[in-house]
């Protein structure tokens, strides 16, 4: 594939791309970039609070030039502040684990109201997740950092989640708009435990604090029916949407092919497809934290189609020692990877026993470690071998519901932490990878799961667009010419599009899909205009 050439300029400098380049040149010239632009620039209070006010979907940027501002570069003195910098100062104290930022560069703090006469101080935390596993410890640490100011006497801090949404672009069905993040649990193979494992999932991130869903995807063999008890086990329509109404079970909205009234299907593939398309994407879903997949064995038709139609966040992987649960757990393994789906964690079901002070491995050792270290899944949860988890399954009382402080209810809250902080990650990855700064004029690209970060000209992305627009199908040549693309044209809009590419809009209503892997073969800026000093 031949990339065409960004424009040449007095004031820029490229290079082509090659694996063999050090990342160390781009880094420098980036910094002495940023380090040009902040310099002789400073930062009112005023515009310092509203910048420390944005979502932490910003550039890096932004964070960086608020980070500088709050800690005294070309910054007046303390006592020259506002109460409403000496507070936001006191916040920036608080880093979140999980993104490596303080909580006021991450957009967290809103509302904040300040008194400085009567000492008041209140202000409101709004987290990615309800069910955010360390929320305790930001309400403790917000109120003991701001009340250590000398004139603060009262301190009310509120928490709240932001509103779920998607993150992704593109026209999802009514139903899915507004879920935050979509689980797949996953085995390729039947009978390790992948329903067991999926529905007390869900129930755990429900005790968290989260809105959850579970969506039973095997239509050959439901399961959810028998694992819990709702008192309505019969889906109903709405006639007027067309739209149908989720069951309830202890504030669970539950949807399968079981609860239709028609016990197991008994039809081919592509009806099966287009059954399991219905349920999910015509569901009244309401506003969800997490919806969980519970997939069906195998990789085939239902699978590919369960991944197409929804955008997954990430997807759990459950399996047993044995050495043949492996060979199953590994082709779905790979049809994530080869979907753009992060793997997040694998839970090795029915490891072990213990009897007479030891324990046995009936089924051998080392499938789950397998799996990690093959394919670099970061986290291995083991569940033993009970029969409480058996029964519970059977009983229609989820194990974490039954026996909330047992053991198994404990790996189960060790994996919904996991399962929170991992996609909270991921969805600020994603929606930060690429982002347009008009500023410098420029494309900022950082992959997901990737330390590089560099600058493409806009010009140069739409100029190597791939789709049948630009390039014809059938012979390979360039229908989109060099010259059909002026060099100061600028992205209307940068959107997200699943966790392999964006969807950029351009002023000429084109919307282009630009997957990662084609920008980071594309040509770079090694030097971003600067901006003319404040």
């Amino acid at each position: 594939m031949t990339l065409l050439q960004a424009p040449s300029s007095p004031t820029l400098t490229f290079h082509q791309y090659c694996t063999s380049q050090p990342k160390a040149g781009l880094y420098v010239a980036e910094k002495s970039f940023l380090q040009s632009t902040l310099s002789g620039s400073c930062f009112s209070s005023q515009r310092h609070v509203k910048a420390l006010n944005y979502s932490y979907t910003c550039s890096s940027l932004s964070s960086f030039t608020a980070k500088a501002s709050s800690t005294g570069a070309c910054a007046p003195s303390l006592s020259g502040q506002t109460a409403e910098s000496e507070v936001l100062k006191a916040l920036s104290q608080i880093i979140d684990p999980d993104f490596g930022t303080d909580i006021v560069s991450c957009g967290f703090v809103k509302d904040l109201v300040v008194d400085d006469n009567l000492g008041e101080v209140s202000f409101r935390l709004e987290l990615t997740t309800p069910a955010c596993p360390i929320k305790d410890m930001f309400e403790q640490r917000a109120n003991e950092v701001v009340a250590e100011l000398s004139w603060v006497k009262k301190v009310n801090v509120t928490m709240s989640a932001q509103p779920a949404k998607p993150i992704y672009a593109g026209q999802l069905p009514a139903g899915l708009q507004t879920i935050s993040n979509i689980i797949a649990v996953s085995s390729c193979k039947g009978g390790v435990g992948k329903s067991t494992v999926a529905v007390n999932l869900a129930y755990t991130l429900a005790d968290m604090g989260a809105r959850v869903g579970i969506f039973d995807a095997d239509v050959y063999g439901p399961s959810l029916p028998t694992m819990v008890s709702p008192e309505n086990r019969i889906l109903e329509m709405n006639a007027e949407k067309r739209t149908i109404i989720p069951t309830e079970y202890m504030g669970v909205k539950l949807v399968s092919f079981g609860f239709a009234g028609q016990g197991r299907a008994i039809m081919r593939g592509p009806m099966v497809s287009g059954v399991i398309n219905q349920l999910l994407t015509t569901t009244e879903w309401g506003e969800l934290d997490y919806l969980v997949i519970d997939m069906p064995p195998g990789t085939g038709d239902i699978q590919l189609t369960l991944c197409q139609v929804v955008p997954l966040t990430a997807a759990v992987i459950v399996t047993t020692p044995q050495k043949l649960a492996f060979i199953d757990v590994a082709k779905g393994v790979r049809m994530f990877s080869k979907l753009k789906v992060p793997c997040v964690a694998v839970v090795e079901n029915m490891c072990h026993f213990d009897a007479d002070g030891k324990r046995y491995y009936p089924f051998g050792r080392g499938s789950g470690s397998q799996v990690v270290q093959q394919f670099g899944i970061p986290h291995l949860f083991d569940l033993p071998i009970k029969p409480a988890l058996s029964a519970s399954g059977d009983s229609g009382v989820p194990e974490v519901v039954a026996d909330p402080e047992g053991e198994v209810s404990r790996t189960f809250q060790e994996l919904g932490v996991c399962v929170v902080q991992q996609c909270a990650k991921i969805r600020q990855q994603v929606s930060t990878a690429v982002n347009y700064d008009k500023s410098f004029k420029a494309i900022k690209v950082k992959v997901p799961d990737s330390d590089e970060e560099f600058y493409l000209h806009p010009a140069t992305v739409r100029r190597n667009d791939r789709s049948a627009q630009s390039v014809d199908e059938w012979t390979g040549e360039q229908k989109l010419q060099y010259s059909d693309i002026s060099d100061d044209i600028e992205p209307e809009e940068i959107r997200p599009l699943g966790n392999y590419a964006v969807e950029i809009t351009w002023p000429d209503g084109f919307n282009q899909i630009a997957p990662y892997d084609q920008l980071q073969m594309m040509e770079r800026l090694v030097e971003v205009p600067q901006l003319t000093p404040a």
